[in-house]
């Protein structure tokens, strides 16, 4: 089992999670969060006194797949992300050794 954790930008996420609906890729968690990476954030002027803001309104975007999914959900989720500009975003996998689905106590793969 993996983690995925996408970091988007705010626009794309209607049409990600459509993406992921209609590949059956269920169990997602959506957060808003705050963040920068090279894009660092935006300049405002108020009252005449320069502001800067060193980060930006961002999605996170979670979710415990299996093995299997992993390379068609890093697709759904990167087709769908970039812009090919500064700020689209990043996906991370990380390694999941088990799952417990608490009602049942199913582990594994059973419990997704």
């Amino acid at each position: 089992m993996k983690r995925i954790e996408a970091i988007i930008r705010p626009s794309k996420l209607e049409e990600i999670k459509q993406a992921l609906k209609n590949n059956n890729i269920n169990g997602v968690t959506i957060s808003q969060v705050m963040g920068c990476g090279k894009q660092l954030g935006w300049k405002e002027y108020h009252r005449g006194t320069e502001l800067i803001t060193n980060v930006l309104p961002k999605i996170e975007v979670k979710m415990v797949i299996e093995d299997s999914k992993v390379e068609e959900v890093i697709e759904i989720i990167s087709s769908i992300a970039k812009t090919g500009e500064v700020g689209d975003g990043k996906i991370f996998v990380i390694d999941i050794c088990d799952c417990v689905r608490i009602r049942t106590g199913e582990r594994g793969d059973e419990a997704l």
